[in-house]
């Protein structure tokens, strides 16, 4: 059985805004459902441990899919994500201060991908973040690209595989399948 990790922010504020963020809702429950579909083993971790915010945005009616809807209706899901446990108790892989074996950036000449400036300029987020990912990548060393805003983007270098936003969940989960 394929053992798969999910880790979701603890992050629940925009900068100093006072407006609230989380994880975005379509982003989880595709690639969930597309790996529990493919009788994954999955766990779900956040730094906090608990219950994961939810960006609010993510929730409104233009947001949801078929995923989205199907996690609505399924408390199982609900009782798995409402307990994530703590990211220090498990040893993830995560991009951005993450080392490979020789000391190097993980991402160092790796193709990726992952939300673009554009994109985080059209929610206009760009000057509240604390760094914009496609950026940080760069800076990394990685081979960053991108498809067009808002559409589907996936990238597979060896066994990393990325994706550029929201709309990229499911082909992500599927690619993750492909590569087991």
């Amino acid at each position: 059985m394929m053992k798969i990790l999910i880790v979701l922010t603890s992050h629940d504020q925009l900068g100093t805004t006072g407006l609230k963020t989380g994880f975005w809702l379509e982003e989880f429950a595709a690639p969930y459902y597309v790996l529990k579909d493919a009788n994954a083993d999955i766990t779900i971790a956040s730094p906090k441990g608990g219950q994961p915010p939810l960006d609010p945005k993510s929730d409104e009616p233009d947001s949801q899919t078929a995923a989205t809807a199907r996690f609505k209706a399924d408390p199982a899901a609900q009782s798995v994500l409402a307990n994530s446990v703590k990211l220090s108790s498990i040893n993830p892989a995560v991009f951005r201060h993450t080392k490979a074996s020789d000391g190097s950036p993980l991402v160092e000449g790796k193709s990726v991908t992952g939300f673009s400036n554009s994109e985080e300029a059209a929610v206009e987020l760009t000057d509240i973040v604390p760094f914009l990912l496609e950026d940080e990548l760069i800076i990394k060393g990685a081979n960053y690209s991108k498809g067009p805003d808002w559409q589907p983007y996936v990238l597979t270098d060896g066994n990393l595989i990325t994706g550029q936003n929201p709309a990229s969940s499911e082909q992500v989960a599927q690619a993750v399948l492909a590569s087991a």
